[in-house]
């Protein structure tokens, strides 16, 4: 039996043995019936201990086979029989663990496919600047070309490597907030002041299309990192000037209640076509208005940014028309939905 390849069976099994041999020969010299009586206790006993402790064993058995299971990597999981006792607590334990583990499983194969997707998203956004100013410099280098053209081609070359700087700046801030490498600091925001702030890298496009700012979000404050928060902003802004007309307006506002904070940015602009309303805040998404020096990370950003801080955001077509944004930061941890 099996059961006998372990030591300390082994050597109770031996201190039994003896005891019960001298019980049994002590009684031998008495009455028959005493001695009769020894022999069945000792052989029932000793049966009785055999049987439960195969049975215990065997429970142990299966629980090693399940963990040699799990740590090769085979679909194997412990049924609990929800019963009492040391065994059924480590039989619970290990199921929860084997559970655990394919969970973790799932997340890293998530993440696997997630990195192969971004660094595929980033060779493909890196490759056309790239492209451009590998071309812009071939130009540069032939000798047939007038100072005009060459002064021409230089301020193409200083524009591409400045939206290349931006590309690798936002996919950096990206990577960091993905790794979990940035602390965000919690302080009291006042959104009239985030608003100022995230709308001064603005004021020149804004100027040239002669686009008002309403600014109505005075006495609003909520708690989070107020330059994360100006970064998150001045995207989701930035969008709707893009997308706003000469003459146009677009109006930031902000309220609050006992649950929430909520900031809401609108334009006058045509709004989303509707296809790209679920994907507007996917990594490297265009939609049919974006445009053509887009990189399609501003909002995945603002997005990340708001998320990583106890928040949501949304975009509608508003009903009076044109975009909309709702950004709502949560007062505690335990509300967002």
């Amino acid at each position: 039996m099996k059961i006998f390849r372990n030591p300390e069976i082994k050597l109770f099994t031996l201190i039994y043995s003896v005891i019960s041999l001298i019980f049994i020969t002590i009684s031998y010299f008495s009455e028959p019936l005493i001695f009769l009586a020894a022999l069945i206790f000792s052989i029932t006993a000793f049966l009785i201990f055999i049987i439960f402790t195969s049975a215990r064993y065997k429970r142990i058995e299966r629980l090693t086979s399940s963990i040699d299971a799990i740590l090769q990597g085979k679909e194997s999981i412990l049924i609990s029989d929800m019963k009492e006792g040391e065994i059924s607590a480590l039989e619970t334990q290990t199921e929860k663990m084997f559970i655990r583990l394919k969970e973790q499983k799932e997340i890293l194969l998530k993440e696997k496919g997630f990195l192969a997707d971004s660094i595929a998203d980033l060779s493909h956004q890196l490759k056309t600047p790239l492209t451009s100013i590998n071309l812009l410099l071939s130009r540069l280098h032939d000798s047939d070309i007038t100072e005009e053209q060459r002064e021409e081609l230089l301020r193409e070359l200083s524009v591409m490597l400045g939206r290349t700087e931006k590309l690798v700046t936002a996919l950096l801030k990206l990577s960091k907030i993905d790794a979990g490498t940035i602390q965000f600091i919690k302080q009291e925001i006042n959104a009239e002041k985030l608003t100022e702030k995230a709308v001064q890298p603005l004021l020149i496009p804004m100027d040239i299309k002669n686009i008002t700012l309403v600014n109505d979000t005075k006495g609003v404050y909520f708690q989070g990192d107020f330059m994360w928060f100006t970064e998150a902003l001045s995207n989701i802004i930035k969008n709707a000037v893009e997308h706003t007309p000469e003459n146009g307006t677009v109006t930031v506002t902000a309220k609050e209640n006992p649950i929430y904070t909520e900031i809401t940015v609108k334009d006058t602009g045509e709004g989303f076509s509707e296809e790209d309303i679920p994907h507007i805040f996917e990594r490297f998404y265009k939609g049919k208005n974006t445009a053509k020096e887009s990189f399609g990370i501003g909002l995945n950003l603002a997005k990340t940014i708001t998320e990583n801080q106890n928040g949501t955001i949304k975009a509608y077509n508003s009903p009076e028309g044109g975009a909309e944004f709702i950004i709502k930061i949560y007062k505690s941890d335990e509300t967002v939905i």
